[in-house]
């Protein structure tokens, strides 16, 4: 069966485009996040400013659909093809070592790295150096049972994590983008964090927010409140991000992508629709998606159309300003024409 990610399509033909022209990308894509984890989605229990702005500079898609569980969501993001074409089938099922992201080329002149759980393959060749990630830091698996200074690896050796994981997997995608950039290469930084999904840990600062809020929780019912909190953190380190971007004098030529994985990991707000994690209906798998390119993307609109995970393959190629395709067509189609 051929193969083809996200990464090897853009190693093939990225290249040829001048470093000065190529937009830099950075993709964020959250852990059991459900579609109304965000203040965005008309949730008040929380607030979520950074994430809101990407919807509010760029694109909001108000029907996009990922997989009801998490591995076959990141395969069909890495393959822009419906994830049973790579025999990805379940969340670790003994799936990982057929995973569909084979390189192909490395010759486009971008820098990749990846930061947080990557879940697509833990030995070689499907570790992610394996697969064309110059740099990467955080965990292969699809589940960790801790969330500060964990054990985990850059490059393939073991190393200590340094507090909590989402905000150190922020501070090493953040070294990343400045080096590429004292390099004057155009970086494609990759950002699968690994929260809310459990187990439900966050730094006391996000868990104590939530100490007076009354969010109609069974007694001792603390899933709630840590995945709020946990949600609340994620906003901070997008916000991170983007004050970064900006310090380094990128912002206006970068695409941003935020979408979630599968629908929320516990009963919780979800917009009314029925379903979570793991269920085939609405609330399982429909995430919110947001686009954000300042200088080729006009800001504030949202999309009603129906579109799916297997569609952002394509559409960041577009975006890049790729022509060629691959030798084998996608499922996924470019949203570029209903974007503009």
């Amino acid at each position: 069966m051929k193969r083809l990610s996200v990464i090897s399509l853009l190693f093939s033909i990225l290249g040829a485009l001048s470093a000065d022209s190529r937009p830099n990308i950075v993709v964020f894509l959250s852990d059991d996040q459900g579609w109304g984890d965000l203040s965005h989605s008309g949730n008040k229990d929380l607030k979520t400013s950074n994430i809101d702005s990407l919807a509010r500079d760029g694109v909001s898609f108000d029907r996009f659909f990922v997989c009801p569980v998490c591995s076959p969501t990141r395969a069909e993001f890495l393959t822009g093809r419906y994830h049973p074409r790579s025999n990805v089938y379940s969340i670790s099922l003994g799936e990982k070592g057929r995973r569909a992201v084979e390189l192909l080329f490395k010759k486009s002149g971008y820098s990749f790295g990846a930061f947080g759980k990557w879940h697509n393959g833990m030995q070689a060749p499907y570790h992610p150096n394996g697969r064309g990630f110059d740099e990467f830091y955080g965990f292969c698996s699809g589940h960790w049972g801790n969330y500060f200074s964990p054990m985990l690896e850059r490059n393939g050796e073991i190393v200590e994590g340094k507090g909590f994981c989402i905000d150190d997997f922020t501070t090493q995608a953040l070294k990343f983008m400045e080096k590429s950039k004292a390099k004057s290469q155009p970086f494609f930084t990759y950002l699968p964090y690994n929260t809310p999904h459990s187990p439900m840990q966050v730094p006391d600062e996000y868990w104590e927010k939530f100490a007076h809020k009354n969010l109609k929780m069974k007694a001792g019912d603390r899933h709630l409140r840590s995945a709020l909190a946990m949600c609340e953190n994620l906003d901070y380190n997008v916000g991170r991000v983007l004050a970064k971007l900006d310090q380094l004098k990128v912002a206006e030529n970068t695409i941003i992508v935020w979408f979630h994985d599968n629908g929320p990991n516990g009963k919780r707000w979800n917009g009314g629709m029925k379903g979570r994690k793991g269920s085939v209906e609405e609330g399982g798998c429909r995430s919110p998606l947001f686009i954000k390119w300042p200088g080729g993307i006009k800001k504030g609109r949202q999309i009603e159309k129906i579109v799916s995970v297997r569609d952002l393959l394509p559409t960041l190629c577009e975006l890049a300003g790729i022509k060629a395709l691959p030798p084998n067509p996608l499922d996924g189609k470019s949203l570029v024409a209903i974007i503009f």
